[in-house]
C-alpha cells in the first residue's frame, strides 16, 4: 500500500525558508515521479516541483525557480522541498504526491499525501 507523509510545514515570516518533507513506503521508488503541488483557500491545487527519483531530474514552476528545491535522499525514501525566500503568496497547504509518469498535471497524479500548511507572514 503505498503511504505519503508530508511534514515540516508552519509559520514563518516573509523572506524566511522551511524545509518539507515527504516520507514515502510502498512503492517501487527508481520507477516513480514524486512531485510537490499546493493549494492556497479558494485556487486550484498547483504544481510546484517535481523530481525524478531515478536520475535526479527536475522541474520547477516559474513562480519558485530559485527560490525552491526539491530532493531525495534514497536510504530514506524521502523527498525534500526546501523553501527560501518565502512570500505570502507561497501560504498554501502543501501535498506531496507519486506518479509513474513525468508530468506536472495534477490530475495525473496517482497517489497523495495529506498535505502540510505553510504561512508565510508579511
Amino acid at each position: 500500500q503505498v503511504q505519503l507523509v508530508e511534514s515540516g510545514g508552519g509559520l514563518v515570516q516573509a523572506g524566511g525558508s522551511l524545509r518539507l518533507s515527504c516520507a514515502a513506503s510502498g512503492v517501487t521508488f527508481s520507477r516513480y515521479v514524486m512531485g510537490w503541488f499546493r493549494q492556497a483557500p479558494g485556487k486550484e491545487r498547483e504544481f510546484v516541483a517535481a523530481l525524478m527519483w531515478s536520475g535526479g531530474r527536475t522541474n520547477y514552476a516559474d513562480s519558485v525557480k530559485g527560490r525552491f528545491t526539491i530532493s531525495r535522499d534514497n536510504a530514506k525514501n524521502t523527498v525534500y522541498l526546501q523553501m527560501n525566500s518565502l512570500k505570502p503568496q507561497d501560504t498554501a497547504v502543501y501535498y506531496c504526491a507519486a506518479d509513474p509518469r513525468w508530468t506536472t498535471d495534477v490530475t495525473s497524479y496517482d497517489y497523495w499525501g495529506q498535505g502540510t500548511q505553510v504561512t508565510v507572514s508579511s
